[in-house]
């Protein structure tokens, strides 16, 4: 690990350097006012909090966390292992205070101020949930030398830049338990995140027990759901850790699974529906002309609504082609005799109907970018999911949302799945350079992470939304200005290794996986060749390679692969700055893994092959080959015409996908190949 941040502290001295901040502290998100004081409060056993503020359940909890998690880390024994009342320790070494308990919406003051002096550390806030925002601040600020573990002394002030700042989880493509939403809530919590938006359904699945429908969960469901009672421990949980609770109910399309149940409700007379099993965009819609749909998610809202405290309700809206009612004569007739000349102006009667059961119900209507038209209630929620990165700045639908008044959020630059880097992600600012009002830009709530599920199942979700989301969650909290990509990568490595402490699996996972494919034979050469792969992108996984059903295996080589492949950023880098000075360090260092690649097929070929193992074989081969072609060349060696042409195809080779992954390292390899051959 050592080695690892050093690279990227060499990196952030030489590129990307955007509004350098000039600290040492590993801090994510990063606070809006960090001032060193050049003090350190030491941990002992003696250590204790005392909590200065109304009963209640977050400060409480997160404290006792906050106690787990240093002990664990430092390995010191603390005496008192839970927090106290500010009465009953008022010499307490690190004193939370706080006002007011917080209700939990848009306008929960998130703020604080935290103190970490030699005699002691205080956190002030007006709110429980300022206060354990701070802790979690505290517990980054832990650093050691060979003696003791200590925390940096600072004064900090802080407070979000943005009021929602969400993970949306997809459980309907792949159900993913109590225990995986809750460990990765308690990641959301480490950095901050407030808002864990839940997508209950979809084609693939309903994923709630309906005691008025009981159909949704016992045809529509596989079994895989969540109780009443599981809702409401989550959404009690989430509390406790100051995050909101959204769910998500698709329609009118994405309904498969909803029609599976009960087809009478569907657009398409007469029609049997199944769950469906592949990926991608379907025809089933509910029928927006007949009384009984309405009736139907009156009651189901009825029965739903109340497992969910939050003012917001999310309602999907997007993706609706409308096939099946552009086949539906009746539905065809309905839109003439009410003057809706198209399927869009069709979809907002039905959501300006579902609005209306809403807003009985107490919520606001949350939907995707699609439910934005002329006719929709500014009251409604824009969820901005379309258009390229590039599109904010010539006004995209969420500054377009904004500009027409409705509060909104942007996911646009944020879906995760697509598995593309954190560079990418944290370049993403919301607002943009569009010149917006003060009133246009406060209507611009925050963004969301989307963790759609096509390609993910519990195994290896964490390695898919983590440690891409903390960098996502410092966009949303950080001031602006904080974009220097550098210091996020370096302090982004040690929140990666962090979350392990909070249950998330991402790390740890990638052994199990490689296990599998090995039928329990030795990693390592696997382990090498995934720092250097990652999975194809922008779903090309799904789309243009292996097709994917809901119960296929993710147990492949894709699956162990992630995002930003630590080797390949490492050697990309050092490729680029070798050629632009030939550098003996620069040249030692390619040397280090190219030695490495050039090895791992000899541990690769003694593997006891099987079906999985088979794809890569041409992968390991060609790599070796190639690396150590190019070492002979980077120590001056002669190498034969013959072994250089041959070095040449096996790049060619090497570019295309493997096991649906590509090498991240060749166009590199070709680059320094050119230079030297």
């Amino acid at each position: 690990m050592h080695k690892l941040l050093t690279f990227f502290y060499l990196l952030t001295l030489s590129c990307w350097s955007q509004n350098p901040i000039q600290s040492s502290l590993n801090l994510m998100p990063w606070p809006q006012e960090v001032q060193e004081n050049e003090q350190q409060f030491t941990v002992t056993p003696n250590l204790t909090i005392a909590i200065n503020g109304p009963s209640g359940m977050r400060v409480p909890h997160t404290a006792t966390s906050f106690l787990r998690r240093l002990s664990n880390r430092s390995g010191v024994f603390i005496n008192e292992g839970f927090p106290a009342p500010f009465s009953n320790d008022s010499t307490a070494s690190i004193t939370v205070n706080f006002k007011t308990i917080a209700a939990l919406s848009i306008e929960t003051d998130e703020s604080y101020n935290l103190q970490v002096t030699a005699n002691g550390i205080s956190i002030n806030a007006t709110t429980d949930v300022g206060a354990i925002r701070g802790l979690e601040t505290l517990l980054q600020l832990l650093e050691n030398d060979a003696t003791s573990y200590y925390f940096v002394g600072v004064n900090i002030t802080d407070a979000p830049r943005f009021v929602w700042r969400g993970l949306m989880i997809d459980v309907s493509r792949h159900f993913h338990s109590v225990d995986v939403i809750k460990r990765n809530l308690r990641a959301m919590a480490s950095v901050k995140m407030n808002v864990f938006h839940w997508h209950l359904t979809d084609d693939q699945g309903f994923r709630v027990e309906s005691k008025t429908y009981p159909k949704l969960h016992t045809v529509a469901s596989d079994g895989l759901y969540y109780t009443h009672e599981q809702i409401k421990d989550v959404v009690a949980y989430a509390n406790k850790l100051g995050i909101r609770v959204i769910p998500e109910f698709d329609v009118p399309g994405h309904a498969t699974a909803i029609l599976t149940a009960y087809p009478e409700l569907g657009s398409k007379p007469d029609a049997s529906y199944t769950i469906e099993r592949f990926s991608g965009v379907f025809n089933p819609t509910l029928n927006p002309i007949i009384e009984d749909t309405y009736t139907f998610l009156e009651n189901l809202f009825t029965e739903i609504a109340p497992l969910f405290p939050d003012a917001y309700f999310h309602i999907g809206g997007d993706e609706n082609a409308g096939k099946h009612w552009n086949e539906n004569e009746a539905i065809q007739q309905f839109k003439a005799d009410n003057n809706l000349a198209t399927n869009h102006d069709l979809q907002t009667y039905f959501n300006i109907r579902l609005e209306k059961i809403l807003n009985k119900l107490g919520k606001h209507l949350v939907g995707w970018d699609e439910i934005m038209t002329p006719n929709m209630p500014k009251t409604a929620v824009i969820h901005s999911w379309r258009g390229e990165n590039e599109g904010l700045q010539k006004g995209g639908t969420l500054i377009e949302a904004a500009q027409k008044g409705y509060k909104t959020i942007l996911s646009n630059g944020f879906y995760i799945d697509r598995m593309e880097s954190v560079i990418k992600h944290y370049q993403t600012e919301p607002i943009g350079t569009i010149s917006l009002s003060a009133e246009e830009e406060a209507c611009i709530l925050g963004g969301e992470v989307t963790m759609w599920s096509e390609l993910v199942t519990s195994l290896t979700i964490d390695s898919r939304i983590w440690p891409r989301t903390a960098a996502i969650a410092e966009r949303l909290w950080s001031n602006k200005t904080v974009t220097d990509v550098n210091h996020m990568l370096k302090r982004l490595q040690v929140i990666n290794y962090n979350l392990e402490a909070v249950g998330i699996t991402h790390l740890r996972n990638k052994a199990v996986v490689l296990r599998n494919l090995t039928n329990n034979q030795n990693i390592d050469a696997l382990k090498t060749l995934t720092n250097i792969c990652e999975p194809l992108k922008i779903y090309s996984r799904n789309e243009g390679g292996t097709e994917y059903k809901t119960y296929s295996p993710f147990t492949l080589f894709a699956d162990a692969c992630t995002a930003d492949a630590m080797d390949a950023l490492q050697f990309n880098h050092l490729v680029k700055h070798f050629l632009a000075d030939k550098n003996e360090a620069t040249s030692a260092e390619i040397k280090i893994l190219l030695t490495r690649w050039a090895d791992q097929y000899e541990l690769f070929s003694k593997l006891e092959k099987n079906p999985k193992l088979t794809p890569l074989e041409p992968l390991s081969l060609n790599l070796s080959q190639v690396s150590a072609t190019l070492l002979n060349l980077l120590n001056g060696k002669k190498v034969p015409k013959k072994t250089l042409k041959e070095c040449k195809k096996q790049i060619t080779l090497l570019k295309q996908p493997f096991a649906d992954t590509e090498l991240m390292i060749v166009n590199n390899l070709e680059l320094l190949f050119e230079a030297l051959k």
